[in-house]
């Protein structure tokens, strides 16, 4: 994952070079490769000092991801058995199981915010669980539906009240 956003932010850069190589303003190269226009300014002026090469070279900014693409697939592989199967009680994925399984398994430990945001990376969203109680008698509850809630509910006087 890491190492694929490195490579499309080289390319990037690049065909951006290439733009102004070619004359097209900054703006027009941000705009084209959809980046905001000061960074297409930097980009110009690292250009103008060293060319091709030089965008191409540029260090790629924030810290570097703390685990790899073969550990985050992995993590996905995992997340996609039970959580029994890793020794939670349940069947239900929470963001403090899966940050206790990656620090189980890896020794790093995240924030809740992270561990979203590498759910969401990894293709994962939120699910609500059913919450419904396995001795549920649908029966029953239509029947109460139709007949007592009706009875229950308060109607409008004629006087309008």
């Amino acid at each position: 994952m890491a190492t694929k956003r490195l490579d499309e932010a080289v390319k990037r850069r690049v065909r951006a070079g290439r733009m102004l190589l070619a004359g097209k303003t900054p703006a027009q190269a941000a705009q084209a490769v959809g980046v905001a226009r000061q960074t297409a300014y930097t980009w110009k002026a690292v250009l103008d000092e060293g060319g091709i090469d030089a965008l191409r070279a540029m260090p790629t900014r924030g810290r570097p991801a703390r685990l790899d693409d073969e550990q985050l697939q992995a993590l996905g592989r995992a997340l996609l058995q039970s959580p029994t199967a890793h020794g939670f009680g349940t069947e239900l994925w929470t963001l403090k199981r899966v940050g206790a399984l990656i620090k189980r398994q890896y020794g790093i430990q995240y924030s809740q915010t992270q561990i979203w945001r590498i759910l969401g990376a990894l293709g994962f969203s939120a699910q609500k669980p059913e919450r419904r109680a396995i001795e549920r008698d649908e029966n029953a509850v239509q029947t109460w539906k139709r007949k007592t809630w009706p009875a229950l509910k308060k109607k409008p006087s004629a006087k309008g009240d």
